[in-house]
């Protein structure tokens, strides 16, 4: 399994050719799933609250659910899982952060990023649930960046009998307390620390992808990673662009940690029906 730390531009046809040599890397060393960024084709989104920050990196480019970059995509992938995050447009107006699952057979699965951050309102749409779907490596579902902080939100996908999350993210450093070290940062600290709760909780694996790299005043501390159901890091990328590749027999974790102990078997439903 890989999991990518990369920075990707406006330019779509640019940030398709950086997947293909990526994807392409990465299955030289053995991987079968490859997760990218959000938002990897076609970059992040400028800061609209950030005065002429369009006039610096340009509008994200918005495509379509089933355009050409798909069938690209899929010839990219061939007998690869690949997992990539693009700007979806919406049907009547508006965008979404989107996700798609794919491999040389087609599209697996989708995901529109449920929950929105500040720094996003306005510009990005919210999706409306959480889908796991079956993959050639297994039963797999997808959040997108702010959505891991919910635990809900990686529950419902083990709950829907997902073995492995990617979490694909444009997750920046800091804003208001810069740290010269993006170890220390505090938003990186809690990139790093809800993966490897989220694996825990769930008892999944887990395969987390960021931007890396600057943006205007936004910095990304990649803190690519695969990890294991018993919230071991496997591999990671730390603050440096590049791809984490892990060898991972899913069936034989997973069943050595649920069959330890089960965590979603403990749960007790009635003592939650309250909650929202």
């Amino acid at each position: 399994m890989a999991a990518v730390a990369d920075c990707f531009g406006r330019d779509v046809d640019r940030s398709l050719e950086r997947i293909d040599s990526i994807v392409t890397r990465a299955r030289s060393r053995g991987a079968r799933l490859v997760v990218l960024p959000e938002s990897a084709v076609g970059g992040y989104l400028y800061e609209p609250k950030v005065p002429g920050m369009i006039d610096l990196v340009g509008p994200v480019p918005a495509l379509e659910r089933d355009g050409p970059h798909v069938e690209r995509l899929r010839r990219i992938a061939g007998e690869t899982v690949v997992c990539v995050g693009y700007t979806e447009a919406a049907l009547g107006g508006g965008v979404y952060s989107s996700a798609i699952c794919l491999s040389g057979d087609g599209v697996l699965g989708h995901h529109r990023k449920v929950h929105i951050p500040p720094a996003e309102r306005g510009v990005f749409l919210s999706g409306g649930d959480f889908e796991a779907f079956d993959t050639p490596v297994g039963r797999l579902g997808m959040l997108l960046c702010y959505d891991k902080v919910f635990p809900e939100a990686a529950r419902k996908l083990s709950l829907d009998g997902a073995e492995i999350i990617a979490s694909m993210a444009a997750w920046p450093a800091c804003r208001e307390a810069n740290t010269r070290r993006l170890g220390r940062d505090l938003q990186t600290r809690h990139f790093n620390v809800l993966d490897q709760a989220r694996a825990v909780e769930n008892q999944v694996v887990w395969v987390s992808a960021n931007q890396v790299g600057k943006l205007g005043r936004l910095r990304f501390p990649g803190q690519a990673k695969v990890v294991s159901p018993d919230g071991n890091v496997l591999a990671t990328t730390r603050s440096r662009r590049g791809v984490a590749v892990a060898n991972v027999d899913t069936q034989a974790v997973l069943n050595t940690e649920r069959t330890r102990i089960s965590h979603l078997g403990d749960r007790r439903p009635q003592a939650y029906a309250a909650l929202g």
